[in-house]
């Protein structure tokens, strides 16, 4: 693939940001080191939409192997998703999804996206549309063992953030955003979920608004491009100490001009929070920190 297969509004936010990205890696199958990684990852963070089209987000989970590659067009995912999870409902043969591998212990990661081609007992296969690589910058790096017992939670809708999901994100380093690009990108859009990494605060909570810190990436703008064309996001915060998830849904202003006072930050983006959820104990999975990324030092704020 090449730039031309940027769609309409990831052009127009590497227009707003005064950046071009000449030689994408982007490709439309998945190369033999992309295929390989996948296989390593005990947990995905995935994404696709509801019914009003508006992007939702979980992490499936198993031990390094459950996702496989067995040709360089096809992902299978060799689990389902908790039936009592709100994503669960909305991954079915057809949907557009977002797939995000990452290596927390290594700092690597891949995104892909496509179409979820068949569920089943055996899980979920994905007809992948795209695949590319991004820059290890802003993850924190963790270790990962088993829960040596898990049992999740039931899940609690939230009419407002309470205090304990402003403390998860206010105290939070690491989030993933869902995003799609709606109707308007015809066969170059689809479902994207990516990481975002900053020092503990970096995301401040006024009410029911977010303001989040954009800093320099890989030049694609996939989410703000994603976002131009349709404002309805998904976050997703993790506790990794004992595997709960908070996922919030709203729509997103971008301040492209300004930085809030972040050093390190580009442009900042809000998120006018709609609909939220908790689980706790959603991952079987818990997570010890070993380090902070090197680029948090140019962010201003302490990390350690």
């Amino acid at each position: 693939m090449n730039q031309t297969l940027f769609h309409p509004g990831e052009h127009a936010a590497q227009a707003s940001a005064g950046v071009a990205s000449p030689n994408p890696a982007i490709r439309d199958w998945m190369p033999d080191q992309h295929r390989a990684f996948f296989a390593l990852l005990p947990f995905l963070p995935t994404a696709t939409t509801d019914k009003q089209g508006a992007p939702v987000a979980t992490i499936l989970t198993g031990p390094p192997g459950f996702i496989a590659s067995p040709d360089p067009n096809t992902l299978h995912i060799a689990v389902r998703p908790d039936p009592a999870d709100p994503t669960a409902r909305f991954l079915v043969p057809g949907a557009s999804v977002g797939l995000l591998g990452i290596d927390l212990t290594t700092r690597r990661r891949n995104r892909a996206n496509g179409v979820l081609r068949t569920t089943g007992p055996d899980g979920l296969t994905v007809s992948v549309a795209q695949s590319f690589g991004n820059c290890p910058q802003y993850i924190q790096t963790r270790a990962w063992q088993d829960a040596p017992a898990n049992t999740p939670g039931p899940v609690e809708h939230l009419s407002d953030l309470d205090p304990a999901a402003r403390a998860v994100i206010q105290t939070a380093d690491t989030f993933f955003v869902a995003s799609s690009s709606g109707g308007g990108a015809g066969a170059m859009g689809g479902m994207d979920i990516s990481h975002r990494g900053g020092c503990p605060g970096f995301v401040a909570v006024d009410g029911q608004t977010l303001t989040i810190p954009d800093f320099r990436g890989n030049r694609y703008f996939n989410t703000l491009g994603n976002l131009l064309l349709d404002r309805r996001a998904a976050l997703l915060f993790v506790d990794w100490t004992d595997g709960s998830l908070l996922h919030l849904q709203g729509e997103v202003e971008i301040l492209w001009n300004q930085n809030g006072g972040f050093a390190g930050a580009e442009r900042l983006w809000r998120v006018f929070v709609s609909h939220a959820w908790r689980r706790t104990g959603a991952m079987p999975l818990r997570w010890s920190f070993q380090q902070y990324a090197p680029q948090l030092r140019q962010t201003g704020i302490r990390t350690a």
